[in-house]
């Protein structure tokens, strides 16, 4: 259940204990909510600092939306499928799985040498439709299309990744399911910085307590830019996805020749859809969270030690149909490097296939947030489908 955080404009929904939230963030809260656009305001329990507003908010607005608040990685979300294998057919070298999965899919800043042909990615229509509509972007990326083709299909770096997982309990316990977290790559970022920069200008944004809040609002030729912009960076990160799937299928049935999959499951968790509630029609912006209405799917991952949940959502209005998109940093990557080594890091994956260098030491589980609690924190928005172990973890 939430607890009600009056004293703004509208009241704040919290579904995290307000005196956990650090100070930093439950100011962003206040700031969003005062705002005088916003319809509604629900915080999910894993809400943390963020740019703007806190990630880990979903914000109704009627008639504006401020792109800080959907996040520079525009459409990041996860992807989820449930495989025919359970855990004693997977190889004993775990290692080498991992490394046909990285072989398959540029991690980091890397991309693929040639473009994935889209008659590798089933299921998937309209390539066509979808690059022309590039040109159409603004202006100032129309240099960067032969990257982004590149791009569709790799996973990128910090919190993304790709793992092989085992379902925990219950009749299907040691079903293998792989999962994987990406988004809209370079290009989602491209888009967003610009239009966050037209966004600051706009005379209606001078007074904000927070430059980052800037809104666009509807009617506006400004609006319409984003909206073109944003919709197509939505789906640019559904496809990187669906390649990203596709190609990790590959990977494992070039180990267990024979595995067959289940339809993919994927959300977004960083964007805008348009929904009604109360009557109004709202813009909803979901930086780190999930659409939740009755019965749709969803993933919320822990850390790259502790496993994930798929979630089927209850509906409930009152979070604007939505829930958490993760575990939620506790503490910023910076105070994670400076606090644990790489012999912590190594503790704290014990049993997964994953790197374990000073690389990856920011995404140490301690990290995050105890997943279970923020599971435990929603009762009313999700229940749980499936509760996942990762036995490998790829990261860039």
């Amino acid at each position: 259940m939430f607890t009600a955080v009056e004293g703004a404009r509208v009241p704040i929904r919290m579904w995290a204990d307000p005196a956990s939230v650090e100070d930093a963030a439950m100011r962003q809260l206040h700031n969003v909510a005062n705002l005088p656009w916003v319809h509604g305001l629900a915080v999910m329990p894993d809400v943390h600092y963020g740019k703007g507003a806190t990630v880990g908010s979903v914000i109704a607005m009627r008639d504006a939306v401020s792109p800080a608040a959907v996040g520079v990685d525009i459409g990041c979300g996860m992807s989820a499928v449930r495989t025919s294998l359970t855990a004693g057919d997977l190889p004993d070298d775990l290692g080498r799985l991992r490394r046909r999965i990285e072989d398959a899919v540029p991690v980091g800043f890397a991309l693929h040498q040639t473009p994935v042909d889209p008659a590798r990615v089933p299921g998937t229509r309209g390539w066509n439709e979808f690059w022309s509509a590039f040109g159409h972007l603004h202006e100032g990326v129309q240099n960067l299309r032969d990257r982004a083709r590149a791009q569709i299909g790799s996973l990128g770096g910090g919190n993304h990744f790709i793992e092989v997982c085992l379902e925990q309990g219950g009749p299907d316990a040691g079903r293998v399911w792989l999962m994987l977290h990406s988004g809209s790559r370079g290009i989602g970022n491209e888009l967003a910085k610009r239009h966050i920069d037209i966004a600051r200008k706009l005379p209606h944004n001078a007074d904000l307590p927070d430059r980052d809040l800037a809104v666009f609002v509807a009617g506006t030729p400004e609006m319409a830019a984003y909206r073109r912009d944003l919709f197509w960076a939505q789906e640019y990160a559904a496809r990187n996805r669906a390649t990203m799937v596709a190609l990790v299928q590959r990977a494992l049935a070039a180990e267990v020749p024979g595995v067959r999959f289940d339809e993919p499951i994927s959300c977004h968790h960083n964007y805008v859809a348009e929904e009604t509630y109360d009557g109004v029609d709202v813009l909803v912006t979901r930086k780190g969270a999930i659409r939740a209405g009755a019965g749709d799917l969803g993933i919320i991952p822990g850390s790259m030690g502790t496993g994930s949940y798929v979630v089927r959502g209850l509906g409930n209005e009152t979070s604007f149909h939505s829930a958490s998109h993760g575990a939620g940093r506790r503490m910023s990557r910076t105070k994670a490097r400076k606090t644990f080594t790489a012999a912590d890091l190594a503790a704290q994956t014990s049993g997964v296939e994953c790197r374990k260098d000073e690389g990856v030491v920011d995404e140490i589980p301690a990290a995050y947030k105890d997943i279970e609690s923020v599971i435990k924190a929603q009762t009313d928005l999700v229940e749980v489908v499936a509760h996942l172990k990762q036995v490998v973890c790829v990261k860039g």
